[in-house]
C-alpha cells in the first residue's frame, strides 16, 4: 500500500510539473521587423493575437495573451530575441544570418509566396512601364532584391544606360545617391553588397559615398520619388506594394512603372524566416508554434495577415538552409 501511495504522488508530481511547463509562460511576445509602416504591420496583424492563442491553448498551453509589437529596426528585433525579451521573430533571412550565429536564435519556418512574372537577372527585362505581378499558383522560396533608379536626372541616365545595353561603371553607382536598409537587411543591404562585390572589385554598399537609410521601404520609394535619393534598393516587388501611393501620398503624376526603372538585379534571396529566441522558448513550444502558424495561414484570416509580408505559405525549415545567408554576411558586412 505505501508503494502504490508513493507510485500515486510521483505521478502526480510529473504531471503538475508537465502542466507547469506548459502553462509558466502566460505571455508570447511576437515581434516583426519595420519593412513596411509600423502602423499599417500593427493594424493588419491585429487579428494575429486571437488566432495565435487559440491554436497555442488548443495544443495544452494556457497563454493569456499574444503581445504583437514591430521593432523601431531589423536590429532591434534580433538584439530583443538574443536577450530573450522578444520570444517570436519575424526576420528577413540576412537578419537570421546575424542573430543565429550562437545558436540563440533558431529558425523555424520559412515564408513561400507567389513568385512574380518577371524573374529575369537581365535588369531591362524589367523596364517595359507594365506593372509588376504576382503569379500564386507558383510557389517559391526565394526573391530577389532589385537596384531601382528613380526620376532624378542622375536616376534616369543611370537607366538609360542598362535600357540601351550598356554596362554600369562604379563610378555610375558611386554618383548616384542610395537609399538602403540597415545593415542586416538581405534585400536592402546585404544582397546588394554581394552583387557590387562579386562585379566591382570587392566593392560594398559600404564602399558608396553617398547612402542614407531613411528607415523602411515605403520611406525609401518617398525619398525615390521627391529626388532626395537617386536609386533604391527594395525587394523585387515594392514597387507593387507602393504604386498606389507613388501618386497619392508621393507627389507623383505618372505611375511608379513608367517613372522607375531597374538597374541591378541580385541573385535570389532564401524567404523571410519565423523564428523563436532560445533563450524563452523550449523545443516543445517550437514545435507548436510552427504548427500553429502553418495552420493559421492555411485560413481566409491568416492569409489576410500574412499578406502584409506577401506570405501564402509557411514551410518546416533548419537553421542549414540559411548557410548562404551566413556566408553573405560573414564575407560582405563582416568587417563593416
Amino acid at each position: 500500500m505505501k508503494k502504490l501511495l508513493i507510485a500515486v504522488v510521483l505521478l502526480v508530481a510529473v504531471f503538475s510539473l508537465s502542466a507547469c511547463g506548459r502553462g509558466e509562460k502566460d505571455t508570447l511576445s511576437v515581434f516583426f521587423v519595420p519593412s513596411r509602416d509600423a502602423q499599417y504591420i500593427l493594424d493588419t496583424t491585429e487579428p494575429l493575437k486571437e488566432l495565435l492563442l487559440e491554436e497555442l491553448n488548443s495544443m495544452g498551453y494556457n497563454f493569456k495573451e499574444i503581445i504583437i509589437e514591430v521593432g523601431t529596426s531589423y536590429e532591434a528585433v534580433g538584439e530583443g530575441m538574443l536577450a530573450g525579451t522578444v520570444d517570436v521573430g519575424f526576420l528577413p533571412g540576412g537578419t537570421y544570418a546575424l542573430y543565429s550565429g550562437e545558436g540563440e536564435v533558431e529558425v523555424i519556418l520559412a515564408a513561400t509566396r507567389g513568385g512574380l512574372n518577371k524573374d529575369s537577372v537581365n535588369p531591362a527585362d524589367w523596364n517595359d512601364s507594365a506593372p509588376t505581378v504576382g503569379d500564386p499558383d507558383n510557389q517559391v522560396t526565394y526573391y530577389r532584391s532589385l537596384i531601382i533608379a528613380g526620376p532624378s536626372a542622375t536616376g534616369q541616365a543611370l537607366a538609360a544606360k542598362v535600357n540601351n545595353g550598356e554596362e554600369l561603371t562604379w563610378d555610375d553607382l558611386n554618383s548616384a545617391t542610395w537609399c538602403i536598409q540597415g545593415p542586416t537587411s538581405s534585400a536592402g543591404t546585404v544582397y546588394p553588397s554581394v552583387y557590387l562585390f562579386n562585379n566591382f572589385d570587392g566593392k560594398k554598399v559600404s564602399d558608396l559615398e553617398k547612402t542614407v537609410s531613411p528607415g523602411g521601404y515605403g520611406a525609401s520609394m518617398a525619398n525615390l520619388a521627391n529626388g532626395n535619393c537617386d536609386v533604391a534598393s527594395a525587394y523585387a516587388d515594392a514597387r507593387r506594394d507602393y504604386h498606389e501611393e507613388w501618386i497619392t501620398d508621393f507627389g507623383r503624376t505618372a505611375s511608379i512603372w513608367e517613372e522607375t526603372n531597374v538597374i541591378i538585379v541580385t541573385d535570389g534571396i532564401f524567404n523571410d524566416t519565423i523564428s523563436v529566441s532560445n533563450a524563452s522558448v523550449d523545443d516543445e513550444l517550437k514545435d507548436a508554434l510552427a504548427t500553429a502558424f502553418i495552420n493559421i495561414i492555411g485560413t481566409e484570416a491568416g492569409k489576410d495577415i500574412f499578406e502584409v509580408y506577401a506570405h501564402q505559405g509557411y514551410k518546416r525549415v533548419t537553421d542549414a538552409d540559411y548557410e548562404a545567408a551566413r556566408i553573405a554576411q560573414q564575407i560582405i558586412l563582416g568587417d563593416d
